[in-house]
């Protein structure tokens, strides 16, 4: 197997992964109705700097050791598991806050607001093992014989990246011609608690799945 025929066969495999609605959909429509574009992207480039920090994991053998050591897996996976819940029951107490009027919010973010969106999509990313796991299961098979492993990760990961981008900033740009339409007290406030409740969904299951 050629370097473009592994590129290629990643890329069909990631590429059906990519477009089924998941935390990353959630997090940057979530994103661009209640804080905006800016916020959303910047959550997008979070979310795409965990990927490449997995798939270098996955391509120097960092993640076949997280897999295989029991503790470190699940000191890993309760601690994303803790984050998410924790950030989705904030999403939703604030909802019923006294006073708190979410479209102050929902404005193009400062470089604060753009900061936090970057953080969120690059935490919910490398706190979460599966991910770790999924890339360590599939990027030693699209590695060619001869080639550096890093190298070749590196780059799958970007190929994922580069698909995950044109998806989630579709969908950004498609929720930012809607955003004028929605971005109502109300709906805010349910899409917060609708988002809230997927975030501890997943981290509940995140728990679990390490039981």
């Amino acid at each position: 197997m050629t370097l473009a025929q592994a590129l290629f066969s990643f890329a069909l495999v990631v590429g059906l992964l990519t477009i089924i609605p998941g935390l990353d959909t959630a997090l940057v429509i979530r994103g661009t109705i209640t804080r905006g574009r800016g916020y959303a992207f910047a959550a997008l480039l979070g979310i795409q700097v965990g990927t490449l920090i997995w798939g270098a994991a996955a391509a120097t053998g960092a993640a076949a050791l997280l897999a295989a050591s029991e503790v470190g897996y699940r000191v890993l996976s309760y601690a994303g598991a803790a984050y998410l819940v924790y950030l989705g029951a904030t999403m939703i107490v604030k909802t019923f806050r006294r006073g708190w009027d979410p479209t102050v919010e929902a404005v193009a973010p400062s470089r604060s607001g753009a900061r936090s969106g970057f953080l969120l999509g690059l935490v919910t990313n490398i706190t979460n093992p599966k991910v770790g796991v999924f890339y360590m299961a599939t990027i030693p098979q699209f590695v060619p014989a001869g080639q550096s492993p890093l190298l070749v990760g590196l780059l799958l990961a970007a190929v994922h990246c580069v698909l995950g981008t044109v998806w989630l900033g579709a969908l950004i740009f498609g929720a930012n011609r809607l955003a004028p339409k929605l971005r109502s007290a109300r709906v805010i406030r349910w899409m917060d608690r609708i988002t809230g409740g997927v975030l501890v969904l997943f981290g509940a299951r995140l728990a679990l799945d390490v039981r």
